[in-house]
């Protein structure tokens, strides 16, 4: 595998059912992105931001005890993929009542070029795609 293809290769990570996997798997993004040549990208806040909103949502809603979710991120062309899966039951929707919750995704679907739900075994898989052009190789990093 060369440099490049090593660094625009899709990257995933498990987080536990636990109050710091957001924060971590923003992190986990942030450094991706770096990799990935988009950091400062213009939309490199709207990939961070739906990367919260769909962790927190796994979190409060679809993790049961004991168990957490999986992050996988992948960019091809100039889209970057976001996928959260876990395994609770149910299918996330936008609340038609600001009341009642549902703002989480309502901000990944004003964000986000896409978006929707999957089926995963067990559970489901929740997911943005991003248009991000201009990424590339890290900063300092050449072409083999």
């Amino acid at each position: 595998m060369n440099e490049v293809t090593q660094l625009t290769s899709p990257r995933e990570k498990f987080f536990r059912r636990d109050r710091r996997s957001v924060p971590s798997a923003r992190e986990f993004t942030y450094q991706a992105l770096a990799d990935w040549g988009l950091a400062q990208a213009v939309r490199s806040d709207d990939v961070l931001l739906c990367v919260s909103e769909l962790a927190t949502n796994a979190l409060v809603h679809g993790v049961p005890p004991g168990r957490g979710f999986q992050l996988y991120l992948r960019y091809e062309g100039d889209v970057l993929r976001v996928e959260v899966h876990d395994s609770g039951p149910g299918t996330p929707r936008i609340a038609d009542d600001a009341d009642e919750g549902g703002r989480g995704l309502l901000l990944v679907a004003a964000l986000s070029d896409k978006w929707g739900v999957g089926e995963w075994d067990p559970g489901k898989s929740v997911w943005c795609e991003l248009v991000c052009p201009g990424g590339g190789l890290a900063e300092g990093t050449t072409k083999s």
